[in-house]
This record gives C-alpha cells, structure tokens and sequence, in this order.
C-alpha cells in the first residue's frame, strides 16, 4: 500500500552515491557534486557537496547559505577573519555575507540553499 501523499507534494526522488557523482577542484578544495548544478529542474531545493578541504580560499555568497558539517577529520572555519575550531561532528551555519573558508585536513558535507550558482561565488579583495 502506498502512502497516501506520495508524489503530491515531493518532487523527483534522487538517490546518488559517493564514487558515482562528478568531481572536482573547487574554491575550498576537491568536491564530490553529490546534487549540484546538473540537477537543476529536478526539484531540488538545495545542493550538497562532499568536500576534501585542500587550500580553501576565502570566499563569500550574496545569496546563498552554507552548511558545513564535518565528516571527518579536524582544522579550522573562518567567519569574518575569526578561526573557529571544529572536528568530526561539527556543524557550522553560514549566512550570505559571511567571509569564509577552511584550513585543515578534513572532510566536510557543504549544503547550500538555495541552489549553487556560479554568479554567487565572490572573493573578498584583500584576500
């Protein structure tokens, strides 16, 4: 028996695994496009990235949020020039406007709302 709202309200099922998804360099370091760019007109509200956090620039988005949950390892996130430690299990909220980055070796699960958007990616001059 199915249940009585499946479909009416949802969009699109998308199920995808880690290995099986593109990747590539990124701001923040090398990213697995678990939904991302290629999913638009499914929808998606959000994307997610799992990211290997390799020489992240500071950076900022006008629009979108971020969240930044650890998966693995340790280091630090930058928020207006501000380190903040985390470590597996951390969970960081970053709002549009915020300067932003990361330092360590770790592995990060980035969602973003709304939908990545290229034209959303700024760099702040004096970084």
């Amino acid at each position: 028996m199915s249940h009585p709202n499946a479909g009416a309200l949802a969009g699109p099922l998308l199920i995808r695994h880690e290995g099986e998804s593109p990747r590539e360099r990124s701001t923040c370091g090398w990213r697995d496009r678990l939904i991302s760019r290629e999913d638009a007109g499914t929808g998606v509200a959000a994307w997610v990235h799992a990211v290997d956090i390799d020489g992240a620039k500071l950076h900022y988005h006008k629009r979108g949020t971020e969240l930044y949950y650890v998966l693995d390892g340790e280091g630090s996130v930058m928020l207006d020039g501000v380190p903040h430690p985390v470590r597996k299990g951390s969970l960081v909220h970053i709002p549009p406007g915020v300067i932003h980055g990361a330092v360590g070796r770790m592995r990060v699960l980035v969602v973003g709302i709304p939908d990545i958007a290229e034209d959303d990616l700024f760099f702040p001059e004096s970084a």
